[in-house]
């Protein structure tokens, strides 16, 4: 059986002389180079969007912009692959008119760009927008951890200083012990060995110094990132998942085409208190005054969601359970209900706990307490309920905001359901197919950059992935 036959690598062919013909007209470099034709480089302050004319001539902020959302539109990150595609590759040639920058030109456009590249990804929404491809009646919130270019062992608390400078002082002694035992032994062979020693004890003293700075550092700032030090220790994908050093990006996404509306990135490994500058963000990106915001019970925050509540945010939040031990026996919190027309809670023995005083919570909030001395004297379950002379319910001020998300969220679960499919959809599209799980910058501000380019590409995607199902070019209606 004969193969196929392929060309003769010596024979000489014919390209076509226009690169153009190698791009289809539908191609996502078309995509690419519509949407950056249209922004205004200036602006949106990228460097050299205005070239002076003196020196040596920048390369165009578009077609550095272009190498790039190609690049992570097909899983290319590094400056240095970057610059390789632009020799190899005929689309980035295309894109490129054939310009080959070298790897550091590629990585400063990045590095240089920060706030310009986040704004060019709202540029883009605000272009999706117009297309109608947002909703802009329902949404999602939720945090996704990225792995920051930091290392574990480069992080340090409290915990991790006092046990290295332990260890320290303990080979420094045993460093010590074994010179002076060498000293007493007075032997000409010894010799190399102490001079060893003494390297070694040099260098445990740097060590200790390094650490002793250090622990100078966590005493006022409570923990340090040596190489990155913006990034935070915490868990990666969720409770009983490793600690790992990273970044909480706040991201909300639009119910419609689970496009990404806009992000926040946090160094607190926790959701409270995210929710309301979400929420506003999205408003403000969509041009809406109200919006229903669902988020999953790490975003319950009492505070925060009256202030969603208070400026036309919707809210869905799931309750979290109580935390602490639960009782094997007894009555919790759970057990008396709240009256709200009487301002009063109904205890399990049925007696009414009426407004006593004002108090601080341990937090410093103020809270409305209630309760029934005489009552709780005489009740025969008391010792289910308290182990004081009677029991108080203290209540929050916010309280009665909670109450009214938290029977709106169980009156629409269907709705509430619903959260994870929306907001989830862009995790698992840019971590677990496209592998983008751990940053290439540093500190805060390229990390923010980093992000927007990579969610640029997940909404680019979904863009095209739109219309082609609607047998229509984004291309033209960019254009």
């Amino acid at each position: 059986m004969s193969y196929k036959i392929g060309i003769d690598k010596k024979q000489m062919t014919l390209f076509p002389v226009c690169l153009d013909e190698y791009v289809p007209e539908d191609h996502i470099c078309r995509v690419i180079y519509a949407f950056t034709e249209q922004l205004d480089m200036g602006m949106l302050r990228y460097k050299y969007a205005e070239s002076t004319g003196i020196g040596c001539r920048p390369y165009d902020p578009r077609m550095m912009l272009n190498l790039y959302l190609y690049g992570y539109l097909h899983r290319v990150r590094s400056s240095r692959r970057l610059e390789a595609e632009t020799k190899r590759n005929v689309e980035v040639m295309w894109l490129m008119d054939g310009l080959t920058p070298d790897d550091k030109t590629v990585c400063n456009f990045r590095k240089d760009n920060t706030k310009a590249l986040r704004e060019t990804f709202r540029e883009f929404v605000r272009m999706c927008r117009i297309l109608e491809l947002y909703g802009g009646e329902v949404a999602a919130t939720d945090s996704v951890k990225f792995r920051a270019n930091n290392s574990r062992k480069n992080n340090h608390n409290k915990t991790t200083v006092e046990k290295e400078l332990s260890r320290i002082d303990k080979k420094l002694s045993e460093y010590l012990a074994a010179l002076e035992q060498g000293d007493k032994e007075e032997s000409g062979e010894e010799a190399p060995r102490a001079q060893a020693i003494m390297a070694a004890l040099e260098h445990l003293k740097q060590r200790k110094e390094k650490f002793e700075e250090l622990d100078k550092r966590v005493g006022t700032e409570g923990e340090v990132s040596t190489v990155d030090p913006d990034a935070r220790l915490m868990r990666s994908g969720g409770d009983g998942r490793p600690l790992d050093v990273c970044y909480n990006v706040q991201t909300i996404v639009d119910s419609k085409h689970k496009l990404i509306i806009d992000f926040d990135i946090a160094e607190r490994s926790d959701d409270k208190g995210n929710l309301y500058a979400m929420s506003e963000k999205a408003k403000e990106a969509l041009e809406v005054q109200t919006l229903v915001n669902l988020a999953d019970k790490g975003y319950y925050d009492g505070a925060d969601i009256a202030a969603c509540e208070a400026n036309g945010t919707t809210c869905l939040v799931a309750k979290p359970k109580p935390g602490g031990a639960v009782k094997a026996e007894g009555f919790t919190r759970e057990h008396f209900t709240y009256n709200r027309e009487e301002d009063s809670y109904i205890c399990p023995g049925k007696n009414r706990l009426k407004y006593m005083r004002n108090q601080k919570h341990s937090d410093g909030i103020e809270c409305r307490v209630y309760a029934h001395y005489s009552a709780c004297g005489k009740c025969p379950q008391k010792g289910k309920c308290t182990k004081a002379k009677y029991r108080q319910i203290l209540r929050r001020p916010d309280e009665d905001v909670l109450d009214v998300v938290n029977e709106r969220t169980r009156a629409n679960k269907a709705l509430y359901r619903k959260r994870q499919e929306i907001v989830e959809h862009p995790f698992g599209t840019i971590k677990a197919v496209w592998g983008y799980k751990q940053y290439l910058c540093r500190t805060k501000p390229k990390v923010a950059a980093e992000t927007a380019l990579a969610y640029l590409a997940y909404n680019m995607r979904r863009a095209i992935n739109i219309f082609l199902d609607k047998n229509e070019s984004l291309v033209t209606s960019l254009g």
